[in-house]
């Protein structure tokens, strides 16, 4: 089989040359958006430098038992580390517990693998006990780090690494590997080219995990009907999403919403640049004659800020009911009055 990666094809070439080479570097960083193919690259990577049965230099069979255990992150070779959560904290524990694992020989393949993902999220103290590793390498080892980008590290961690920029496709580019490769239809490739904002990972996994456009759709219905509703509403439904207090769940809603309030900014200030949520486009852009340039922009930045203050474990139904109260109330569509 080759990579199969689609719309990165230069860092697959890259890589390879590596492999074929005898110039495979001792740390890798991938870094781009979430969503954009960091992960499944590294572990291509991780396949190909491994593989007990390639079928050409570089180049992964993916069939035998090393490189399914890669793809399962299972493989004894391969160690992964990331925060709990996605937003959570990676703790400095998890980086010492990884070098002592790394300090011992391959058990059954040609490198140790470690394959840190989401890096950003490391404290201080876990980046600055990878640092000692990424000095001193052990033989045999290999550090792949995926992280949004080299300035969310220790400056010293990316000079240290080979770094490849991983950027998301055009939405024509995007859409034409999803018909091409995945066999969709031009009008859900179009709108999960949209939905993904040009992330080929985001966009599969959209389509393979179907329940999360529901929650996507279900998430965008609720904002509308919050817009419509007073602070009693409000704060009864902030009660209700956040009773279960799983912060991913919340992290998400407010990725959907900030999608929202991003798209109407760009269609109250009468942009060219495309929607995101092309499904809801009518309704966005009626509510652009109710709801000014200004509004949109402060509703999108106090979502930024909320998504930093979740992270930082703030209590998530004050920080959501705050956040609602602020949205404007609208009219619906066949009211006459404004709510």
């Amino acid at each position: 089989m080759t990579w199969n990666i689609l719309g990165h094809e230069w860092a697959v070439q890259l890589l390879q040359q590596h492999i074929v080479r005898d110039e495979v570097r001792h740390a890798y960083l991938f870094s781009g958006p979430a969503g954009v193919g960091r992960r499944t690259l590294a572990l291509r990577f991780a396949q190909a430098l491994n593989c007990s049965n390639p079928p050409a230099p570089g180049e992964p069979c993916g069939t035998c038992r090393t490189c399914q255990q890669i793809e399962r992150m299972q493989h004894a070779d391969l160690s992964v580390v990331q925060a709990e959560s996605e937003g959570g904290v990676l703790k400095v524990e998890q980086v010492r517990e990884l070098q002592h694992t790394l300090s011992l020989a391959p058990y059954a393949a040609r490198y140790r693998v470690a394959l840190l993902i989401r890096f950003q999220e490391a404290n201080a103290n876990a980046q600055n006990a990878l640092l000692k590793m990424l000095e001193e390498a052990p033989p045999k080892v290999i550090l792949l780090l995926t992280a949004d980008s080299p300035e969310s590290l220790l400056p010293t961690i990316p000079s240290r690494c080979e770094v490849l920029r991983l950027r998301p496709l055009t939405q024509d580019r995007l859409v034409a590997l999803l018909q091409e490769k995945s066999g969709l239809a031009a009008e859900e490739a179009r709108s999960l080219a949209h939905l993904s904002a040009g992330r080929i990972g985001l966009a599969l996994r959209l389509h393979q995990q179907p329940e999360l456009l529901e929650q996507r759709h279900a998430w965008m219905e609720d904002l509308f009907s919050l817009l419509r509703s007073g602070r009693r509403e409000r704060f009864a439904y902030v009660e209700q999403l956040t009773r279960d207090r799983e912060k991913e769940r919340l992290r998400m809603a407010l990725l959907t919403w900030q999608s929202f309030w991003r798209d109407l900014l760009v269609a109250a200030a009468g942009s060219q640049a495309p929607l995101i949520n092309l499904d809801w486009q009518e309704e966005i852009c009626r509510l652009a004659g109710q709801i000014d340039v200004q509004t949109a922009r402060a509703c999108t930045a106090e979502l930024e800020r909320a998504l930093e203050r979740l992270e930082a474990n703030v209590n998530a139904r004050l920080l959501i009911e705050v956040l609602l109260l602020d949205w404007p109330m609208v009219r619906g569509e066949n009211e006459n009055t404004r709510a």
